[in-house]
């Protein structure tokens, strides 16, 4: 098959970008995105020109590093990866549109790699789980209900790849933040800093600059785990009792100080 590309090109953070045509023929329906990236630079790179830069690593949808916006969704027209994306899904002769991921918080580094460390940051803003230490525990010394384990796994399997933050029209990571404090809350290991995690991790997302949850459910949709909304409104009733806590104790604590 043949594909028409038009790919966002952009030097590094301080350029202006702009869209660059691509022809390559001889695709095979078998190619994963990727393998067709690949092709095309291999391409480039014998005509003289500079290769398209992305970013991958493990190409078995895990490590959620193939961050690209094609043909106006996160990953590509199917609830899935980039990498385990095939050209298969695309037409013959169509035109095929590709972009970085569009959020203030997402730097573009250079043409459809962009810095998600802010990510990194909220997580390390959560910061530790105390546990005992010692030797290890049997598997069921601390009996967690099958539906609470089953929630906090699904939690857990979020990437991190970002596609939530590329769908919502106001670039909000809160089902991203949402997922990451739900694994924890809900598991008894993750309960005795869960006032101080929810309430870290929060102020952190909102000073790297995501938005506001847009209550569309575009997250959801296009994220390639699937990870649930419901996770947002545990999120939500995490933080308030977090916020109504520390105003308990600031009450309590008799300074006439402060108004509130």
């Amino acid at each position: 098959m043949n594909v028409r590309l038009k790919i966002w090109r952009q030097k590094n953070q301080t350029s202006k970008g702009a869209f660059k045509t691509y022809r390559l023929g001889d695709v095979l329906a078998e190619m994963s995105f990727l393998e067709m990236m690949d092709t095309l630079n291999a391409q480039l790179i014998k005509n003289g020109e500079e290769p398209v830069a992305f970013d991958h690593d493990c190409h078995e949808g895990i490590c959620g590093m193939c961050s690209m916006y094609i043909n106006g969704r996160p990953h590509g027209p199917l609830r899935t990866t980039t990498c385990q994306l095939y050209m298969r899904s695309f037409k013959d002769g169509r035109t095929i549109t590709v972009e970085p991921w569009r959020a203030k918080a997402f730097p573009v580094i250079k043409d459809l790699i962009v810095d998600r460390s802010a990510f990194d940051r909220i997580l390390q803003a959560g910061g530790y789980v105390s546990v005992n230490t010692g030797g290890a525990p049997d598997a069921n010394a601390i009996p967690i209900p099958k539906k609470i384990a089953d929630e906090a796994f699904n939690s857990a399997t979020c990437i991190g790849c970002g596609a939530c933050v590329a769908a919502c029209k106001n670039a909000s990571a809160m089902l991203f933040v949402s997922a990451k404090i739900s694994h924890l809350a809900l598991l008894p290991q993750g309960r005795p800093e869960r006032k101080e995690r929810v309430e870290s991790m929060v102020a952190q997302m909102d000073a790297e600059g995501f938005g506001a949850c847009s209550n569309t459910g575009a997250c959801e949709a296009e994220c390639p785990k699937g990870i649930k909304l419901s996770n947002i409104a545990r999120l939500n009733r995490e933080y308030i009792t977090a916020m109504l806590s520390s105003y308990e104790v600031e009450v309590g604590g008799g300074d006439d100080d402060h108004e509130y």
